[in-house]
């Protein structure tokens, strides 16, 4: 049997204490972002009539009539709007604090544009305020 032995080193590879530290700001960076953005998306008001606890819950109460005599498909699009309004019901019911998650945002806005190249015009785009972003120190040039 004849082995071929090549020369190659076997190296192992370690990050900085330096660049660990900057991989998990930039987690953090990224966290805050996407939470504040996502507690903005929940707040966002809807078109049309708002709903309120009372009108899903006679909604809920027509559909549960309404499903005793009802065809097998439209037993089933009853069934699927009950799960819907369910969950719409348990949203209403979680607030979200979006003052604790804007501060988060303010802290991490400007580190996290300048390293992804985010304008002042993508914030705005989606609704971020011009007075949060002056407090995070994003300016529009």
């Amino acid at each position: 049997m004849l082995r071929c032995h090549m020369s190659q080193e076997n190296t192992v590879r370690s990050m900085s204490v330096e660049h660990k530290a900057a991989l998990a700001e930039g987690r953090n960076q990224g966290r805050a972002v996407r939470l504040y953005l996502e507690a903005l998306e929940s707040h966002r008001p809807k078109r049309g009539r708002k709903r309120t606890p009372d009108s899903v819950k006679r909604r809920l109460i027509a559909i549960e009539t309404d499903l005793k005599s009802a065809d097998p498909l439209k037993r089933l699009q009853l069934v699927q709007e009950r799960l819907d309004l369910r969950s719409e019901v348990e949203a209403m019911g979680a607030k979200v604090d979006v003052s604790a998650r804007e501060a988060g945002f303010i802290a991490a806005a400007k580190s996290y544009s300048e390293r992804k190249g985010i304008s002042y015009a993508a914030w705005r785009a989606v609704d971020v305020s011009p007075a949060v972003l002056k407090k995070a120190g994003i300016s529009r040039t």
